[in-house]
């Protein structure tokens, strides 16, 4: 096999060579300004529709690291319908005209560019029962019922406050802190919001999403539906003419899981807003097609890298496990969120009903608490082991692939990488785009969760914040 891999990567090497000598024409022009207006489409759908926010505020913060968004909340190339809770993004003459709308349990669903309201009907929703029960009236983790002014002697009230103020009182004006939620030994000791932002509030988690996904996909492997070191069992595109000799059939789980499938890249180099998973994302094409139809340039599990469409690739795997849409589309809310009271959270789909695991999951920050919870209990909850200690353990350990890098990425869980020596190394954390954190640290009891939306180049550092908080536990 390893003279495959060899022609291929000399292959790309070659050609893309050969498109560097002519970088002054951007050949994804279209595909960009497709993107662009979807992306404005969802982001105006579901700040609106899923997290309840004023137009205003939408355009305040959820746009505001596009680089250019159509309109001003007092108008522009846009209409906003309330009834269907529907947005379109762009005109004929500020083409093309992208549309999202909301559907019941998901979240907006983005659309085909040759789609309009009339189609809304078509796209997938998920009509569950409600809570008989609702979290106003049950006591923390499970409600949203908490003890206020807890304090713990090992806990310096005055450190944590200066941590909470770090954390909201940034040096940029492009870090934009949400809520900050911190809890030890299970119980919310702080918890701050940012002007218009409240318990209630649900925001996109970005990449955050691809911890959750694992954690499901672990349960499956948990009860056997699952193996980590099985082929995937797909069938990949382009189709060979002998697809039992694909040697894409080499890739297991673990390798998706680990950012380390081997497959070409096509998010990074600048086009994720032209081409691979950005494609799904915001205009409306099938994630499972598009993480499907890749070339194998790499041997599985030698070489990281971070791809959306490998974390889709565990998701998709995770359908085939289940069976019917069903059961799939159910068993999110099902199997993790009703067990542990995340009844804020919204897992949104593509149009034709594939999840967007990898980044398109609403969410508030207690949900995210609870969620970081169940890591720091080990995966038990309430007396049952929801999750097994040897999957936390798999997740948290280095992949292999990063073994010359630093360490710092486990499966779907990011980790302290080797060069840090201010935070504990058994600390681990998600992270998502614009500064979306849910940080465990075993050795303090501690979960923090920071929401943000930042924009522009001044990141929000995750083990930074971790580095603060910790000061307030005392030895």
């Amino acid at each position: 096999m390893k003279h495959v891999y060899l022609f291929l990567a000399g292959l790309i090497t070659f050609s893309t060579a050969f498109g560097q000598q002519d970088e002054s024409y951007d050949y994804w022009t279209a595909n960009r300004k497709m993107i662009q207006h979807g992306v404005q489409a969802i982001l105006t759908c579901n700040g609106l529709f899923t997290s309840n926010r004023s137009l205003e505020q939408v355009y305040e913060q959820e746009l505001k690291y596009l680089k250019n968004p159509l309109g001003t909340p007092a108008g522009g190339p846009y209409e906003i319908n309330r009834d269907l809770k529907a947005v379109a993004i762009g005109s004929e003459e500020e083409g093309p005209i992208m549309r999202a709308a909301f559907r019941d349990g998901i979240g907006c669903i983005i659309m085909a560019p040759d789609q309009g309201f009339e189609d809304i009907s078509s796209l997938p929703e998920l009509k569950m029962p409600q809570p008989t029960t609702y979290a106003s009236e049950l006591p923390w983790p499970m409600g949203d019922q908490v003890v206020l002014g807890l304090t713990f002697r090992e806990i310096d009230s005055k450190k944590l406050q200066a941590a909470s103020d770090w954390a909201f009182d940034r040096e940029s004006d492009e870090q934009v802190t949400l809520s900050l939620l911190v809890i030890y030994k299970g119980q919310i000791i702080h918890e701050r919001y940012a002007e218009g932002v409240d318990i209630t509030t649900k925001t996109r988690t970005w990449s955050t999403a691809k911890s959750i996904a694992a954690t499901l996909v672990g349960m499956l492997v948990d009860e056997g539906k699952m193996k980590l070191d099985e082929s995937l069992g797909f069938e990949w595109l382009p189709e060979a003419p002998k697809p039992e000799k694909d040697p894409r059939n080499e890739i297991t789980l673990r390798d998706a899981l680990q950012m380390s499938s081997g497959l070409y890249p096509v998010d990074n180099s600048k086009m994720e807003y032209a081409t691979g998973s950005g494609m799904a994302y915001w205009a409306g094409a099938s994630s499972s097609v598009g993480a499907r139809n890749r070339a194998l340039i790499r041997e599985p599990g030698t070489v990281w890298d971070y791809e959306n469409y490998d974390c889709l690739l565990a998701v998709m795997a995770m359908r085939k496990a289940l069976g019917d849409s069903k059961t799939y589309h159910e068993y999110p809310r099902k199997a993790l969120f009703e067990k542990i009271g995340m009844h804020n959270t919204f897992v949104s789909m593509d149009r034709f009903g594939d999840f967007i695991f990898s980044s398109q999951v609403y969410t508030n920050a207690r949900d995210l608490g609870r969620f970081g919870l169940l890591y720091l209990n080990r995966g038990k909850w309430n007396g049952e082991q929801i999750l097994s200690e040897e999957w936390i353990d798999f997740v948290t350990s280095p992949a292999p692939s990063t073994a010359e890098t630093g360490n710092f990425y486990g499966g779907q869980w990011w980790l302290v990488p080797d060069d840090r020596t201010d935070v504990p190394k058994t600390a681990y954390s998600t992270a998502g785009n614009r500064g979306q954190y849910t940080i465990v640290v075993p050795s303090h009891h501690l979960v923090i969760v920071r929401r943000g939306l930042d924009y522009g180049k001044q990141g929000f550092n995750n083990w930074d914040l971790t580095r603060e908080v910790i000061k307030a536990v005392k030895e």
